[in-house]
């Protein structure tokens, strides 16, 4: 029998062990539930960032836990790309009935980097192009094709060169564009696309990838106009349009998927987070014309699709159907207004902002002036000490994150009842008023 552990003790051990990337909440998990956490100790905490935005359907759910279960006693691998089975297929024909628009050929991987690495090689495969553009301050994944597409320094230093051919435009981000100063971000904004493909291109254009809401810039929402006309950009210029709906996905912003709020229906779409609930899988979906462009050999994963992780995604996607992203409409709703009255109470509070129960507050120095003098300077200082008490003071986890490392993120199972949704956001005022 195994030694009995201690959050110290696991600590202890992941520094001895791990290689040291890992980055600690201060709270070392031994077992979840539905939305509560409990470490090694025996201390319980209301989780409201789900191992960022992944147990959409619940910690432990039971329907998913009986479908893994039950295809573990069957088998567990055989390659799928090689031995066809059941939960495989069935999963791919349930995804081409949920995704947005003619959608309907699948690729399953492990992981979202690899969705959207994925999701590039049949962009370049269809068009016949290299160039790639995406937003500056996304996130898409930090192995060396995907980093490239990132938009972010902090996860590139000391990583370059990355791939080639990768160019960014600007984010829909309107709480800090000079041009918008808070106001929606539109078409006019979109526009700089068009002049990023004319100065730093050579006319070779891909796609263009996009987070239909910006997680890890945090929590920044495009206008519909915005995202339609970087669509019709990249379709002016032959290239597709990715949803990288990684974050996104799978009933996070109150439904199914983000990319259904704004109208646009994408290229290709990649998926993975709340796809299986916490088991590991990732996907990138496209209508068939531009999936065929893939033949035999062009791609491939020893692990993708692997059936557990499929059988427990079939289980994700009913429990969503049967009422779940209806609760991440209704309480997200709820949450918008709540946080808007932080904004309205606050001073340190200057926008918030997101869809479903993918929301976030921006916490800012209203002393001084941000980036290019557009709203109050970002106060990441602030932001990782109401992290620290909301977990020290109410158990509470809750996610800080964003391009300058300064807003709350509010990400949890979206099965979270209307009460701990109103205690997390309680236990944030309490922190508001004994930090600010």
């Amino acid at each position: 029998m195994r030694e009995r552990k201690t959050n110290s003790s696991v600590e202890a051990a992941y520094d001895d062990y791990l290689m040291p990337i890992w980055k600690s909440l201060n709270v070392p998990v031994e077992r979840a539930s539905g939305c509560t956490l409990e470490d090694f100790d025996g201390n319980e905490y209301l989780d409201v960032f789900s191992g960022i935005s992944v147990t959409n359907v619940g910690h432990n759910n039971e329907a998913v836990v009986e479908a893994a279960t039950e295809q573990l006693e069957e088998f567990v691998h055989g390659c799928s790309y090689v031995h066809p089975n059941r939960p495989v297929a069935d999963l791919a024909e349930t995804i081409a009935e949920v995704t947005p628009g003619d959608l309907q050929k699948t690729f399953f991987c492990n992981s979202g980097t690899e969705a959207v690495e994925g999701a590039i090689k049949l962009a370049r495969k269809h068009t016949g192009s290299k160039e790639v553009i995406s937003l500056e301050m996304g996130f898409h994944g930090r192995t060396l094709g995907s980093l490239a597409l990132t938009g972010n320094r902090a996860y590139k230093q000391d990583m370059a060169p990355t791939i080639n051919d990768v160019a960014h435009t600007a984010p829909p981000y309107a709480y800090r564009c000079p041009r918008c100063d808070g106001d929606t971000c539109g078409a006019d904004c979109a526009d700089a696309l068009e002049r990023v493909i004319g100065s730093h291109t050579s006319g070779d254009l891909a796609a263009v990838v996009v987070e239909p809401v910006m997680g890890e810039a945090g929590i920044v929402v495009p206008s519909e106009a915005w995202l339609k006309r970087v669509r019709d950009i990249a379709h002016d210029h032959g290239a597709l349009l990715i949803a990288d709906e990684v974050q996104t996905g799978y009933g996070r912003t109150g439904e199914l998927f983000a990319s259904e709020h704004f109208g646009v229906e994408p290229d290709i779409l990649t998926q993975a987070k709340g796809i299986a609930n916490g088991l590991p899988l990732g996907a990138f979906t496209a209508p068939a014309d531009i999936a065929d462009a893939f033949g035999s050999g062009d791609h491939l994963s020893t692990f993708g699709g692997n059936p557990v992780a499929c059988a427990a995604a079939l289980a994700t996607i009913e429990e969503l159907q049967n009422g779940i992203v209806d609760n991440a409409r209704e309480n997200g709703e709820w949450l918008s207004a709540e946080l808007a009255t932080l904004e309205s109470d606050y001073d340190v509070v200057g926008e918030a902002r997101g869809l479903g129960l993918m929301q976030g507050i921006e916490l800012v120095d209203p002393e001084k002036s941000g980036p290019q003098h557009v709203a109050p300077a970002p106060d990441k200082e602030l932001a990782a000490a109401v992290g620290e008490h909301l977990r020290e003071e109410s158990n509470v986890v809750m996610g800080v994150g964003g391009y300058y490392k300064n807003v709350m993120r509010f990400q949890p199972p979206l099965t979270i009842s209307r009460a701990q949704l109103g205690e997390a956001v309680d236990a944030l005022r309490v922190a508001l008023d004994d930090l600010a």
